[in-house]
Parts: C-alpha cells; structure tokens; sequence
C-alpha cells in the first residue's frame, strides 16, 4: 500500500516537473533565462523547455516601443530664469541582455539621463530661445540621450517637450506682451482698411469724372453730328430747289421758243422775247448766268432793236 502511495506521489511530482519546464512566451516579450546563475539564451515568443532547478527565468523584457512620462523639472536658463519643462520619451528595447546585464534599471538610467541634458542645453539658451526652440531642444536630446542608452541596448525613437512652464511674473508680462501685440495688429489693420476705403472711395470718384467726362464728350460729337446732318439736309434742300426752278424756267423758254416757231414770229420778236427770258432769270436772286462775250454782243444788238420796235410803236 505504502509503495503505490509512493509511486503515485513520484508520479504527480514528475508530471508537475514537466509543467513547470514549460515556458510559454507572449507576443511582444522576452525571457532572460540564466542557468545555474550565468546567461543561458534568450527566450523568443512561443514554447519552449526548461530543465527544472537549473534553469532560471531572470527577467521578462517587452521588446514593444514604451513610454517614459518624466515629471516636471526646475532648469535655470542662460538668462537666469527658473523654468519648470516636462518630457516624453518613446522607446524600444533591442537588445534584451543588454538591457539586463548593463544597467541595473534602464528606465531610471533613460530618465536621468535626459534630465541632466535637459538642463545642460536650455542652461545655455535664453528663456526666447527655449520657448521658441522645443524642436531643437529635442533634437539635440535624442541624439546625446540615444547616444548614451546604446551601452544597454536601447534605443530612443523620439523625447517630446510636453510642457515649459515660465515663473508667473513672465508669464503676467508675457500675456501684456501679447495684448499690445495684439492691439498693434489691430490698429495697423485697422489703419490699412481705412486706407483701402480711401482709395476705392478716391478711385470710384477718378472712374466717375472719366465716365462724365466721356459721356459730354460723346453728347458734344453726337450734337455736332446732328448739326453737320442737319445742314448738309438743308443745303440739298436748297440746291434741290434751285435745280427745280431752273428747270421749270427752262421749260418755260422751251415752250415760249416752241410757241413762237409755232406762230410763225420774225426774228425780232424772237430776240425780244430771249431778252425777256434772260432778264426775268436774271431777276431771281437764285440764278447765276454766266455769258461769254458772243452773247453780250448779241445782247446788245437784240437791245438796239428792241429800242427800235419800241419808237416804232409809240
């Protein structure tokens, strides 16, 4: 009885045995297994084997990015002003061994060294150029900081300023600063948009006079137009008129010249009569007669006989 009670305890022993040198590793982490109390490996995610009392599991290391929230810290600036800065500071594990052999605490070791950068590059700034200057103060925080955690085997993806806190007379001060930038902008904007209206107001006056001016002068060529219109109607009018009555007077003389053939009239009466003709055309102050000298000799003979026919009858 005794000897079955034995085997079954042996029994359960060697199967605890078992489970406990199973190791199950998650996603994201690491075991640092030392045996015998020297590093043995590295323990993947997955399953593995152990050798039960031998091997140790030394530390579980997450090779996920973390971060590091470090509280505020008082810095002195170049030009002796106390400041308050906090950071953020993203990282990741590479080398897990590293991390556990190197440094007894990376994560204090990141911190501190951080801090006492911090204040060694914004101790050589003036309070503008902290406050002006978070991403070169950055910068140059990875660079020397990452510099540093590469002996343990980390490595720093980025260190953010989150806050920078001047004392709160700085602050009253830098707040009027801003109010009278402010109302500076204000006023000049103010000033300029005074300005501009002036000018439209000064332009649509410009536009206004040029488009008067425009428009007289338009009326005054439409006026003269007219005018010109007008008088050359009224001298085709009136030389319309002249042709008219030269030509009634010329048909006229062609029916007295037709009458007389017809009538069987002498000569004299004939030249009587042209005479008549070319004194009543000369009495119109619309006829102009121009004669050549044949006529005028003709004229005053056809006079003289005239003269003749009338002593003849009286």
């Amino acid at each position: 009885m005794f000897g079955k009670i034995l085997i079954i305890v042996l029994f359960i022993f060697i199967i605890m045995m078992i489970i406990s040198s199973i190791k199950i590793v998650n996603t994201g982490y690491v075991f640092i297994v030392e045996r015998f109390g020297q590093f043995h490996r590295v323990l993947e995610p997955g399953w593995h084997f152990t050798i039960p009392f031998a091997d140790y599991v030394r530390k579980k290391i997450s090779t996920k990015q973390q971060i590091l929230d470090i509280q505020p810290q008082n810095v002195i600036t170049k030009d002796n002003v106390k400041i308050s800065i906090d950071n953020v500071i993203f990282y990741k594990v590479l080398n897990p061994r590293d991390a556990v052999y190197n440094i007894e605490d990376y994560k204090s070791g990141i911190i501190y060294s951080t801090i006492t950068n911090m204040r060694n590059i914004v101790g050589d700034m003036s309070l503008d150029q902290v406050l002006s200057g978070r991403d070169r103060i950055n910068a140059k925080l990875l660079e020397i900081v990452d510099d540093i955690t590469d002996a343990y085997g980390i490595k720093l993806l980025s260190v953010e300023i989150k806050n920078i806190i001047p004392p709160v007379e700085i602050q009253e001060a830098m707040e009027k600063q801003m109010k009278a930038e402010r109302d500076k902008r204000a006023a000049i904007l103010q000033a300029e948009g005074q300005k501009q209206s002036e000018i439209a107001r000064a332009e649509g006056e410009k536009q206004a006079r040029i488009l008067k001016a425009e428009a007289e002068k338009e009326a005054n060529i439409r006026r003269a137009e007219g005018m010109k219109e007008s008088q050359l109607l009224e001298a085709e009018g009136k030389a319309k008129a002249i042709e008219e009555i030269a030509k009634a007077q010329a048909d006229a003389i062609n029916k007295v010249n037709r009458a007389i053939i017809e009538s069987g009239t002498n000569e004299t009466v004939i030249a009587l009569k042209q005479v008549e003709a070319l004194k009543e055309m000369a009495n119109n102050p619309a006829n102009k007669l121009i004669l050549p000298n044949e006529t005028l000799s003709s004229l005053g003979s056809i006079a003289a006989i005239g003269e003749m026919l009338k002593g003849k009858k009286e």
